[in-house]
């Protein structure tokens, strides 16, 4: 680690700084996370599903204290594994992790490699049991499946990456499937930049349909997607599972010749004010082998004389209006906020090794530690300050500056007496202990 000489300010010559403090941590906010993982099982649900084909024959990290090492500088905001080196003797971490010594970047750089299809599978299967204990924990009765894509920019030579027309640039375009009532994430694919955004999707979200329809029979599931999602093998598949869906159409001649029908183009008789206007009708595409009911939204804006019009197809038929089919597929629109901090405050789209692999493994590790975060807020968070953003959280309860000292056998974090937001820490801690969760 290195160590500065002391340094003197020029606005203040009196104050002097060097980093050669000793036993202090910037990261205390981490032993909440600790305590949540514990309470929840987090990390020991990870070790039971996840094995790894370890071929050394000696080594000083064990997998789980490297996947728990990762996990856990993601949470704090450390992206590189090159951090690791600088924070080795950090207090916390080393009680967090539960080990002597952090493993430097060479030992997180490796661990990745020992990750193939099977064990990222076994993540996979890991995230579904403890989201499984968190939706039956909450009691919850309904589940929105909230389907998108997004893109992850590459800057090298990555194997898999290429050029994707609707983004404009080079890279990954993942699948992800978000719960649009809790944000929990539930599902993520690594795919080729320049797939199509619904390539793999029945086979993406299939297992997750039947895996809730088998096991919480009681819960009702809805999904939501976008026109990319507009495949008439997800309708089928959704008809067939008892699921209600409502995914947004692209207009086509047929649709809006249809359209146009119910709502010309005359003049308006108010030209001050907006209007509109929502309704259905009964649709089949060539492709379809039934028809199916299509809601339509049309809107002409004030002072235009042409009305706009979206379509969407669903199967939402008895209970809702078509306007409220409209503003329930409007609500989709917060994914776009769960992927942005999935990616800005998770790293989910930092790909920066050669390997598929590699990069497949680091998504999913940013996965589980969005996860544990979300349901950490979701679950121990007081009202009102449950929706609240990573970079807040760290702000408010990880970024707390701590002094180490040891009494015997016990070890005393003290606390900066000038932290801000101590109420809120300390809400929070006595919250998750007592959390009634296992």
């Amino acid at each position: 680690m290195a160590t500065l000489p002391q340094l003197t300010l020029d606005f203040n010559r009196q104050i002097k700084l060097s980093n050669d403090g000793g036993s202090l941590s910037s990261d205390t906010g981490e032993f909440i996370f600790k305590e949540f993982d514990r309470k929840i099982g987090f990390l020991k649900t990870i070790a039971e599903y996840l094995h790894l084909n370890d071929e050394r024959k000696y080594h000083y990290h064990s997998n789980e204290e490297l996947l728990r090492q990762k996990i856990y500088q993601i949470i704090a905001g450390y992206a590189e594994d090159d951090d690791a080196d600088q924070l080795t003797q950090d207090p916390v971490f080393t009680k967090v992790i539960e080990t002597d010594a952090l493993a430097s970047q060479p030992s997180l750089s490796r661990f990745y490699t020992r990750f193939d299809k099977e064990s990222i599978e076994q993540l996979n299967q890991a995230n579904q049991a403890l989201l499984d204990k968190v939706h039956e924990f909450r009691k919850s009765k309904a589940l929105i499946i909230d389907l998108d894509s997004t893109h992850a920019d590459t800057y090298g030579k990555q194997e898999s990456a290429a050029y994707n027309t609707h983004y404009g640039t080079v890279g990954f375009h993942p699948l992800v499937a978000f719960d649009g009532i809790t944000r929990d994430f539930l599902k993520a694919q690594l795919r080729p930049g320049n797939v199509y955004t619904s390539n793999g999707v029945v086979d993406f979200v299939e297992p997750l349909i039947t895996h809730y329809n088998e096991e919480f029979p009681e819960t009702i599931p809805f999904l939501r997607a976008d026109s990319g999602f507009a495949v008439p093998a997800l309708y089928d598949l959704c008809e067939r599972e008892s699921v209600y869906y409502v995914i947004r159409l692209k207009s086509n001649a047929v649709l809006q010749r249809m359209a146009d029908e119910l709502h010309p183009a005359t003049a308006p008789s108010d030209a001050t004010k907006s209007e509109h206007y929502y309704e259905e009708i009964d649709y089949q595409a060539k492709s379809w082998f039934k028809s199916r009911r299509i809601t339509i939204q049309s809107v002409r804006p004030a002072g235009e004389l042409f009305f706009t019009h979206s379509f969407f197809v669903t199967n939402l038929v008895d209970a809702f209006t078509p306007k409220d089919i409209v503003h329930t597929y409007q609500k989709r629109g917060t994914m776009e906020t769960f992927i942005d901090e999935a990616k800005n405050g998770f790293y989910l789209d930092k790909m920066n090794s050669h390997s598929f692999q590699v990069n497949e493994a680091k998504m999913m590790l940013s996965l589980l530690a969005y996860n544990l975060t979300n349901w950490l807020r979701t679950l121990c968070f007081p009202e009102g300050q449950k929706t609240m953003q990573i970079d807040t959280i760290r702000t408010r309860i990880i970024k707390v500056a701590s002094k180490l000292v040891k009494s015997g056998r016990s070890l005393y974090f003290k606390l900066s007496s000038s932290f801000v937001y101590q109420k809120f820490f300390w809400k929070v801690l006595q919250r998750i202990q007592a959390l009634k969760l296992e």
